[in-house]
């Protein structure tokens, strides 16, 4: 990765982390709407941050702006789901119009 929008990679991947910290119980964000938050890169930036340090955070609460998670972590974030409440579609989409969190302010935002 280097350098995202002009920033520094341990700074980038250290405010995607901060943001995902932050997404409360039972709520999601989508990949696009934590770059928008950050100010900083886009979907597919975040994306390879959740796929090489997300491990340490709730990764389960990122998802695609459709609702849906890669289908290598469908299986294992659905228990996650089902215990925090999280509005889930009978598709078992998330549903964002419920589940969407959009932060007011961020610590460690960029």
């Amino acid at each position: 990765m280097g350098r995202v929008g002009g920033v520094d990679q341990e700074e980038y991947v250290e405010a995607v982390l901060t943001v995902v910290e932050q997404i409360p119980w039972g709520r999601v964000m989508s990949y696009g709407a934590i770059a928008e938050t950050i100010g900083v890169g886009g979907p597919r930036q975040v994306g390879r941050v959740m796929a090489l340090y997300g491990g340490s955070v709730p990764w389960w609460r990122v998802v695609r702006a459709d609702g849906s998670l890669p289908e290598c972590h469908q299986r294992s974030a659905r228990g996650y789901y089902l215990e925090a409440a999280t509005p889930v579609r009978p598709s078992g989409l998330i549903d964002m119009r419920a589940a969407m969190w959009w932060p007011e302010a961020v610590v460690g935002a960029l």
